[in-house]
């Protein structure tokens, strides 16, 4: 891919052996030690690593944004524009912020006021730091979400943050970051949770900014398909330190750190592995044209109705996974709640043992709900956060008549099988990491001795090597315990590594299923092409094995 020229001169953002410090009886003394990095002009500089390995302390830092009494900087320097601003009182911060560096969250629905109209949140911006009046503002609010390529600007400009798509929010914080033209644009993971199109339209649009105006972008990420992308430079970090840094290209091809080196072997290509065909196998789930239809009603009965699944049908064996691909809104999540029946279904069949979970009432549902078991995106909200990992693993079996002694068996068991210790079920969920807490829910369901595991977005929010541990860990329990797995997700290439078959939807439809190698190598719906083109990366090394 060819990179735009980076100016040449004082860089817009210099650091230089940036230390700080965490709070009393932390894992370690420094949250980042001799951080020393440059971004220019121009440029694209891709910081990468773990969680906890720095990167976002070391953004904030730069922002200002640190708690100081938790996260407090002792040595080192941040240059902006050549001026030193570590240590600077935080209405000077302040001003900084907005005309001279901007910042773009991870989550635009929490970094956006739900009561406010978007367009007066970026006019604020304006309100702060200019004296422009309300005309002028407006105008300039207008065009930088133009420039953004918000469609109907004027619109939306009245919408408030609930009633956009999440690439329009992330869209809005652009505008909202970039409408005083600063000379250096933080992005902290703005992409982790948009599926592909939206995340390829988003880096787009943050390259062709870069180009246009010459920002300097850090841009945090643990995606080494974006890192193949969109990075000039890439910066890796491991617990606080830089442990290696340089060109793009070097970085991704010669790694020379052994962290470095790992980290980029986790990473699942888009290159499905050869699969043994699979011999008749006992079907443990079959849905039948599932349709689920939300209906909002008006005063005069012309509310909007969402078709969110239309006539979908799958088939689901023992020992096999399917997974289930598509953008956001296109139906997955419905599907998978609606096999649940977290939500009742319009019409359809679900079938489990010849029974139509379908047509069951709330009260007959309970002793079949053990038969499938969910595992979800964010394993902390999960978890009850004032139970021990225990009682959240035994509550399930023992509401099903299994007695005590027996299920804390089988919940240490399945502590070693999911690889944590049997004595880890007396602490609070708040007590492990990110990657150790999904490993608690899949025991958790694991414990009911389930027939069908849906695991929901389970691994899009883990670092590249915790996703790997996860992954393995999901294949491993499928075949020891001869599970069907519906496997959903936006990562086309986690997709690729652990399913057995493809189902591609699209506005509540299947458009696609087969084989993963099939569709795949010959996708044969215009939608699934798309979807494919999109991965970030696709053109790199990390296509292929």
């Amino acid at each position: 891919m060819t990179r735009p020229s980076v100016r040449s001169g004082t860089p817009v953002l210099e650091i230089r052996g940036l230390t700080v410090t965490l709070p009393e009886g932390a894992d370690r003394k420094y949250a980042v030690e001799e951080v020393s990095l440059t971004v220019g002009a121009g440029e694209i500089v891709c910081i990468v690593g773990e969680s906890g390995s720095g990167k976002s302390v070391t953004a904030f830092t730069v922002m200002g944004l640190t708690p100081r009494k938790e996260l407090k900087p002792v040595a080192g320097r941040i240059r902006l524009h050549g001026r030193d601003i570590l240590g600077l009182p935080e209405r000077e911060l302040r001003r900084l912020r907005g005309e001279k560096m901007a910042m773009i969250f991870q989550e635009p629905m929490t970094a956006l006021s739900p009561v406010m109209k978007v367009g007066d949140q970026i006019a604020e911006v304006l309100e702060i730091h200019t004296e422009l009046g309300p005309r002028e503002r407006r105008e300039r609010v207008l065009e930088a979400m133009r420039d953004v390529n918000l469609p109907e600007p004027e619109r939306l400009f009245h919408s408030y943050p609930h009633q956009l798509s999440g690439g329009q929010r992330q869209r809005v914080m652009i505008a909202m970051a970039l409408v005083l033209d600063p000379g250096l644009l933080i992005a902290d993971e703005p992409t982790t949770a948009l599926d592909v199109t939206t995340q390829a339209q988003i880096l787009e649009l943050i390259k062709s900014i870069q180009r246009r105006h010459g920002t300097g972008v850090m841009f945090i990420t643990h995606d080494f398909g974006v890192v193949a992308e969109i990075a000039d430079r890439v910066v890796v970090m491991q617990e606080g330190r830089v442990v290696e840094q340089g060109p793009a290209a070097r970085i991704l091809t010669r790694p020379e750190h052994p962290y470095t080196r790992m980290l980029i072997g986790s990473v699942p290509t888009l290159t499905p592995p050869e699969r043994p065909p699979r011999g008749e196998a006992e079907t443990a789930l079959e849905v039948r044209r599932l349709n689920k239809i939300y209906g909002h009603g008006g005063w005069f009965g012309g509310g909007r109705v969402v078709h969110a699944a239309r006539d979908v049908d799958l088939t689901l064996h023992r020992g096999e996974t399917l997974g289930v691909v598509g953008e956001s809104g296109s139906g997955k999540s419905t599907v998978a709640r609606c096999i649940v029946r977290l939500v009742d279904i319009t019409s359809g069949e679900i079938l489990i043992d010849g029974v139509d979970l379908a047509k069951l009432r709330q009260a007959e549902l309970r002793p079949h709900r053990r038969h499938i078991q969910i595992v979800f995106q964010d394993p902390y909200r999960s978890l009850n956060p004032r139970r021990t990992v225990g009682q959240s693993i035994l509550e399930g079996p023992m509401n099903f008549g299994l007695g005590r002694e027996e299920a804390l068996a089988r919940a240490r068991e399945l502590m070693r099988v999911v690889g944590l210790a049997p004595e880890v079920l007396d602490r609070f969920p708040h007590q492990f990491s990110g990657g150790q807490r999904q490993r608690i829910c899949i025991a958790r369901a694991l414990a009911m001795e389930p027939r069908v595991l849906i695991a929901d977005e389970a691994v899009s929010a883990l670092d590249v090597s915790v996703q790997a541990q996860v992954l393995d860990l999901l294949d491993k329990v499928r075949r020891r315990f001869d599970l069907a797995v519906l496997f959903i997700t936006h990562d086309l290439r986690v997709a690729a590594q652990i399913c057995d078959r493809i189902m591609v939807m699209w506005q509540g439809r299947v458009v696609e299923q087969g084989p993963t190698a099939r569709v795949f190598r010959e996708p044969s719906h215009e939608y699934t092409r798309r979807l494919l083109a999109a991965a970030p990366g696709r053109d790199s090394f990390l296509a292929a094995e």
